[in-house]
Protein backbone atom coordinates (compact mmCIF):
# COMPACT_ATOMS: atom_id res chain seq x y z
CA UNK A 1 0.00 0.00 0.00
CA UNK A 2 1.54 3.30 -1.16
CA UNK A 3 1.87 6.20 1.23
CA UNK A 4 -0.09 9.37 0.50
CA UNK A 5 2.04 12.48 -0.21
CA UNK A 6 2.66 14.89 2.65
CA UNK A 7 0.07 17.67 2.85
CA UNK A 8 1.22 21.22 3.63
CA UNK A 9 -0.26 24.70 3.87
CA UNK A 10 0.23 26.98 0.83
CA UNK A 11 1.68 30.01 2.67
CA UNK A 12 5.36 29.36 1.98
CA UNK A 13 4.67 28.51 -1.66
CA UNK A 14 2.96 31.88 -2.15
CA UNK A 15 5.75 33.76 -0.39
CA UNK A 16 8.46 31.99 -2.38
CA UNK A 17 6.64 32.63 -5.67
CA UNK A 18 6.21 36.33 -4.88
CA UNK A 19 9.93 36.60 -4.13
CA UNK A 20 11.05 34.83 -7.31
CA UNK A 21 8.75 36.91 -9.51
CA UNK A 22 10.02 40.11 -7.86
CA UNK A 23 13.59 39.02 -8.66
CA UNK A 24 12.65 38.22 -12.28
CA UNK A 25 11.18 41.71 -12.75
CA UNK A 26 14.22 43.29 -11.11
CA UNK A 27 16.57 41.40 -13.44
CA UNK A 28 14.55 42.55 -16.45
CA UNK A 29 14.77 46.22 -15.56
CA UNK A 30 18.50 45.95 -14.78
CA UNK A 31 19.02 44.63 -18.32
CA UNK A 32 17.81 47.94 -19.79
CA UNK A 33 20.92 49.90 -20.85
CA UNK A 34 21.27 53.63 -20.29
CA UNK A 35 20.84 55.64 -23.55
CA UNK A 36 23.96 57.25 -25.01
CA UNK A 37 23.77 61.01 -24.92
CA UNK A 38 21.22 63.38 -23.42
CA UNK A 39 18.87 63.59 -26.41
CA UNK A 40 15.92 61.44 -27.37
CA UNK A 41 17.90 60.08 -30.34
CA UNK A 42 19.73 57.78 -27.96
CA UNK A 43 16.45 56.07 -27.09
CA UNK A 44 15.68 54.92 -30.62
CA UNK A 45 18.07 51.91 -30.70
CA UNK A 46 16.65 50.79 -27.34
CA UNK A 47 12.97 50.83 -28.36
CA UNK A 48 12.78 47.08 -29.26
CA UNK A 49 14.24 46.14 -25.89
CA UNK A 50 12.02 48.61 -24.01
CA UNK A 51 8.97 47.26 -25.86
CA UNK A 52 9.97 43.68 -25.04
CA UNK A 53 10.44 44.70 -21.41
CA UNK A 54 7.00 46.36 -21.24
CA UNK A 55 5.26 43.35 -22.79
CA UNK A 56 7.15 40.97 -20.52
CA UNK A 57 6.32 43.03 -17.44
CA UNK A 58 2.64 42.80 -18.35
CA UNK A 59 2.88 39.05 -19.02
CA UNK A 60 4.64 38.32 -15.74
CA UNK A 61 2.12 40.57 -14.00
CA UNK A 62 -0.70 38.52 -15.54
CA UNK A 63 0.81 35.26 -14.29
CA UNK A 64 1.36 36.77 -10.84
CA UNK A 65 -2.16 38.22 -10.65
CA UNK A 66 -3.77 34.93 -11.55
CA UNK A 67 -1.42 32.96 -9.27
CA UNK A 68 -2.30 35.36 -6.42
CA UNK A 69 -6.03 34.81 -6.98
CA UNK A 70 -5.49 31.09 -7.41
CA UNK A 71 -3.82 30.73 -4.01
CA UNK A 72 -6.88 32.20 -2.28
CA UNK A 73 -8.73 28.99 -3.19
CA UNK A 74 -5.96 26.64 -2.08
CA UNK A 75 -6.24 24.97 1.32
CA UNK A 76 -3.38 22.50 1.09
CA UNK A 77 -0.49 21.57 -1.21
CA UNK A 78 1.78 18.58 -1.60
CA UNK A 79 5.14 17.84 -3.21
CA UNK A 80 3.64 17.61 -6.69
CA UNK A 81 2.20 21.11 -6.32
CA UNK A 82 5.59 22.43 -5.21
CA UNK A 83 7.32 20.95 -8.25
CA UNK A 84 4.58 22.17 -10.61
CA UNK A 85 5.02 25.66 -9.15
CA UNK A 86 8.79 25.45 -9.65
CA UNK A 87 8.18 24.32 -13.24
CA UNK A 88 6.14 27.49 -13.81
CA UNK A 89 8.82 29.67 -12.21
CA UNK A 90 11.50 28.03 -14.36
CA UNK A 91 9.82 29.19 -17.57
CA UNK A 92 9.06 32.64 -16.20
CA UNK A 93 12.72 32.98 -15.17
CA UNK A 94 13.74 32.54 -18.83
CA UNK A 95 11.88 35.67 -19.91
CA UNK A 96 14.73 38.08 -18.99
CA UNK A 97 17.12 35.95 -21.08
CA UNK A 98 14.82 36.03 -24.11
CA UNK A 99 14.16 39.77 -23.97
CA UNK A 100 17.91 40.38 -23.68
CA UNK A 101 18.26 38.33 -26.88
CA UNK A 102 15.58 40.49 -28.51
CA UNK A 103 17.49 43.57 -27.39
CA UNK A 104 20.65 42.36 -29.12
CA UNK A 105 19.09 40.81 -32.24
CA UNK A 106 16.18 43.31 -32.45
CA UNK A 107 12.72 42.07 -33.45
CA UNK A 108 13.95 39.14 -35.53
CA UNK A 109 12.63 35.64 -36.10
CA UNK A 110 14.64 33.47 -33.71
CA UNK A 111 14.35 35.48 -30.45
CA UNK A 112 10.69 36.39 -31.05
CA UNK A 113 9.86 32.73 -31.73
CA UNK A 114 11.78 31.74 -28.58
CA UNK A 115 9.74 34.28 -26.62
CA UNK A 116 6.53 32.61 -27.84
CA UNK A 117 7.80 29.16 -26.90
CA UNK A 118 8.72 30.34 -23.39
CA UNK A 119 5.23 31.82 -22.95
CA UNK A 120 3.69 28.60 -24.30
CA UNK A 121 5.55 26.51 -21.74
CA UNK A 122 4.69 28.96 -18.94
CA UNK A 123 0.99 28.73 -19.86
CA UNK A 124 1.16 24.92 -19.90
CA UNK A 125 3.00 24.96 -16.57
CA UNK A 126 0.24 27.11 -15.08
CA UNK A 127 -2.36 24.63 -16.30
CA UNK A 128 -0.35 21.80 -14.75
CA UNK A 129 -0.16 23.72 -11.47
CA UNK A 130 -3.95 24.08 -11.42
CA UNK A 131 -4.38 20.33 -11.98
CA UNK A 132 -1.90 19.44 -9.25
CA UNK A 133 -3.57 21.82 -6.78
CA UNK A 134 -6.98 20.34 -7.52
CA UNK A 135 -5.57 16.84 -7.05
CA UNK A 136 -4.03 17.77 -3.68
CA UNK A 137 -7.06 19.71 -2.48
CA UNK A 138 -9.92 17.30 -3.15
CA UNK A 139 -13.00 18.20 -1.12
CA UNK A 140 -15.15 15.62 0.63
CA UNK A 141 -17.77 15.89 -2.09
CA UNK A 142 -15.13 15.22 -4.75
CA UNK A 143 -15.00 18.81 -6.03
CA UNK A 144 -12.90 21.78 -4.94
CA UNK A 145 -13.63 25.52 -5.30
CA UNK A 146 -10.76 25.72 -7.79
CA UNK A 147 -12.17 22.80 -9.77
CA UNK A 148 -15.50 24.60 -10.00
CA UNK A 149 -13.73 27.80 -11.08
CA UNK A 150 -11.54 26.34 -13.83
CA UNK A 151 -13.62 23.42 -15.01
CA UNK A 152 -13.77 24.95 -18.50
CA UNK A 153 -10.24 25.59 -19.77
CA UNK A 154 -11.22 26.81 -23.23
CA UNK A 155 -9.58 30.22 -22.78
CA UNK A 156 -6.38 28.58 -21.55
CA UNK A 157 -6.28 26.31 -24.58
CA UNK A 158 -6.89 29.25 -26.91
CA UNK A 159 -4.00 31.09 -25.26
CA UNK A 160 -1.61 28.17 -25.70
CA UNK A 161 -2.68 27.86 -29.33
CA UNK A 162 -2.13 31.57 -29.95
CA UNK A 163 1.32 31.46 -28.33
CA UNK A 164 2.27 28.55 -30.60
CA UNK A 165 0.84 30.37 -33.61
CA UNK A 166 2.88 33.42 -32.65
CA UNK A 167 6.06 31.38 -32.37
CA UNK A 168 5.41 29.93 -35.84
CA UNK A 169 4.48 33.34 -37.29
CA UNK A 170 7.74 34.79 -35.97
CA UNK A 171 9.64 32.67 -38.48
CA UNK A 172 7.82 34.53 -41.28
CA UNK A 173 7.00 37.96 -39.84
CA UNK A 174 8.21 38.75 -36.29
CA UNK A 175 5.94 41.77 -35.88
CA UNK A 176 2.88 39.59 -36.55
CA UNK A 177 4.03 37.36 -33.71
CA UNK A 178 4.36 40.38 -31.44
CA UNK A 179 0.78 41.37 -32.28
CA UNK A 180 -0.40 37.86 -31.38
CA UNK A 181 1.43 37.95 -28.04
CA UNK A 182 -0.16 41.32 -27.25
CA UNK A 183 -3.61 39.93 -28.08
CA UNK A 184 -3.13 37.10 -25.55
CA UNK A 185 -2.06 39.65 -22.93
CA UNK A 186 -5.25 41.62 -23.56
CA UNK A 187 -7.26 38.41 -23.21
CA UNK A 188 -5.85 37.84 -19.71
CA UNK A 189 -5.22 41.43 -18.61
CA UNK A 190 -7.93 41.27 -15.95
CA UNK A 191 -7.66 38.44 -13.36
CA UNK A 192 -9.68 35.32 -14.05
CA UNK A 193 -13.25 36.25 -13.13
CA UNK A 194 -14.17 32.59 -12.56
CA UNK A 195 -11.66 32.41 -9.71
CA UNK A 196 -12.80 35.77 -8.29
CA UNK A 197 -16.39 34.51 -8.18
CA UNK A 198 -15.35 31.46 -6.17
CA UNK A 199 -13.36 33.68 -3.77
CA UNK A 200 -16.42 35.91 -3.31
CA UNK A 201 -18.59 32.85 -2.67
CA UNK A 202 -16.12 31.55 -0.08
CA UNK A 203 -16.15 34.92 1.70
CA UNK A 204 -19.96 34.97 1.70
CA UNK A 205 -20.14 31.45 3.12
CA UNK A 206 -17.58 32.15 5.86
CA UNK A 207 -19.97 33.72 8.40
CA UNK A 208 -22.41 30.81 8.11
CA UNK A 209 -19.59 28.35 8.67
CA UNK A 210 -18.46 30.30 11.76
CA UNK A 211 -21.60 31.62 13.54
Amino acid sequence: MSESPAIMKPDRLSTFTDGVIAIIITIMVLELPVPHGAGTAGLKPLLPLVGAYALSFVNIGIFWNNHHHLMHLVRRVDGRVLWANLFLLFWLSLIPFVIRWIGEAKVSSAPVAAYGLVLTMAALAYLLLERMIIHADIAKDGETPLDRAVGNVARERVSVGLYLAGAAAALIEPWLAVAIYISVSLLWFMPDRRVEQQIERAVEDEPSANP
